[in-house]
């Protein structure tokens, strides 16, 4: 089959790793990125790109030098022993929560505006409510629901480019202040995070490694201009202070373009595509930590045990977004700037440094030898050090 349809499958993997990795990271985006402007911004997104496409390979390399069935907690165990899952256990707990607090609390703020819900805890609730029963019940029943999301999503957005084009003022775009941009790493990190799923892209592509890796470039590739396309629009549309006011509150960009765009069909447009984000980024999320947790806990997804999987993978997050409603941006800062620097940038550094000094076979992924990996670890360590600094 793959002989027959090499493009469909290798556009199919691309797909993957672009709808892994393009989601509600976006609608903090421009929130954090606005102050920056829209130069400094796109200067930023371009080394996020490339750091975050050189880690995809460095994982191809070690998935290749690795059984089919292996995930990233076990590589990580196989090349740092009890220590490297340990890290990896921790890391993933850490960013999957932080990811689920965000959109708790963006899909609930969104919720709550829209039906005039009084308490504000209400939107939170409703927001779990609403889509906790299909994680619960299963990938079968998410799947199904995420088809609708993904056509929502897909639809909205390129009505948003199509309608929303015509609203830019080009004189917003004319900011320049490169400490805001560069303090932006941790969310385009995030927002660039699809490494846990080449594993699967893996087995996917049946180990062929030259497809493999064109479809892992193709796919960041789409997520870049997918990001560009949209940091254009919003920064073209709402001002610097509308921009200054969000991310003060804590807001996702759906709140600053209905304080500032004139259309009333654009703008519930712009706000459906961030709802679909919010809702098919949050149901991949909560449907890995339940398995995760699944797994990790060694509980059989039955009876009572599912109730109790179901208990730690929803309700901590939202007992946190409760208590702490404007914390989206927060959050999500937190999962890119430790979380995925950590797991998703360092870890394949390091276990591509320990496998080539030890000679496992296996092809070479990414060229430049330890001068690079030295490299891109210290861009991780410096992003690191500057989220914990801040």
């Amino acid at each position: 089959m793959i002989s027959r349809h090499p493009l469909g499958h290798l556009f199919g993997g691309a797909l993957l790793v672009a709808g892994t990795s393009i989601g509600a990271g976006m609608l903090a985006l421009p929130i954090l990125t606005g102050l920056g402007g829209f130069g400094p911004s796109l200067v930023v997104y371009f080394l996020c790109w490339l750091f975050m496409t050189c880690t995809g390979l460095l994982m191809l390399e070690i998935c290749l030098k690795n059984s089919p069935d292996v995930n990233l907690v076990s590589m990580a165990a196989s090349y740092f022993g009890v220590a490297g899952k340990v890290f990896a256990w921790v890391l993933y707990l850490f960013l999957f929560y932080c990811l689920s607090i965000a959109y708790v609390a963006g899909g609930g703020a969104m919720l709550r505006d829209w039906l005039g819900l009084g308490p504000i805890w209400a939107g939170g609730v409703l927001f779990v409510l609403l889509f906790g029963p299909f994680v619960y019940f299963g990938a079968k029943v998410v799947d199904r629901l995420n088809l609708f999301l993904m056509a929502g999503l897909i639809g909205s957005y390129l009505l948003f480019v199509i309608f929303g084009i015509g609203h830019v003022n080009l004189s917003f775009l004319q900011t320049a202040n490169w400490g805001p941009a560069l303090f932006a790493l941790p969310i385009i990190f995030t927002s660039f995070s699809y490494q846990g799923v080449i594993p699967t892209l893996t087995a996917y592509m049946k180990r062929d490694a030259s497809k493999i890796r064109i479809a892992i470039v193709l796919g960041t590739t789409i997520t870049f201009l997918v990001y560009l396309f949209w940091e254009f629009l919003i920064l073209g549309i709402v001002p610097l202070e509308g921009l200054e006011e969000a991310r003060r509150l804590g807001q996702t960009a759906a709140q600053p373009l209905k304080n500032h765009l004139m259309s009333g069909s654009v703008l519930a447009i712009g706000q459906a595509f961030g709802f679909f984000a919010i809702a098919t980024s949050y149901l991949g999320v909560t449907l890995g930590l339940f398995d995760f947790l699944a797994d990790g806990l060694r509980m059989a997804k039955k009876g009572l045990r599912r109730g109790f999987l179901a208990a730690l993978t929803f309700l901590p997050p939202l007992m946190v977004a409760l208590t702490r409603p404007g914390i989206f941006l927060t959050a999500l800062t937190y999962a890119g700037g430790i979380g995925c620097a950590l797991l998703l940038g360092l870890l394949p550094i390091l276990m591509v440094w320990k496998a080539r000094s030890r000679g496992e076979p296996g092809p070479v992924m990414l060229p430049g030898g330890k001068f690079l990996l030295a490299l891109l670890a210290a861009f991780v360590i410096a992003e690191v050090l500057m989220e914990l600094c801040r």
